[in-house]
């Protein structure tokens, strides 16, 4: 498995996560308490884009139909998801942000 390079530190905040698709795969970076997440961007009960959705603490709402998962694990935490998100090793090197595909 290889580290890629996504993004900067300053394209995202707690408000602003960053959408982005790598080997065909749509995947959100979100930053919460401090740390970087990156987790399966689509909702998985109907095309939503969760970076698109409604962030409050560790979770965000998909904008569609309210289902709840948690960004720092990918569980679906209620409503209609169907299933939890796969979720993506992440770290910072140097300037970039990076995930693990």
């Amino acid at each position: 498995m290889s580290w890629i390079s996504v993004c900067q530190p300053d394209d995202i905040s707690q408000d602003e996560p960053k959408a982005i698709e790598v080997n065909g795969k749509k995947i959100g970076v979100f930053f919460i308490d401090d740390q970087y997440f990156a987790i399966e961007n689509v909702c998985p009960h109907a095309f939503a884009l969760l970076t698109e959705g409604f962030i409050e603490e560790q979770t965000v709402e998909c904008p569609l139909h309210e289902a709840i998962f948690n960004i720092q694990t990918g569980e679906l935490v209620s409503g209609p998801g169907c299933r939890d998100l796969c979720t993506y090793p992440v770290r910072v090197e140097g300037l970039d942000v990076q995930i693990q595909l």
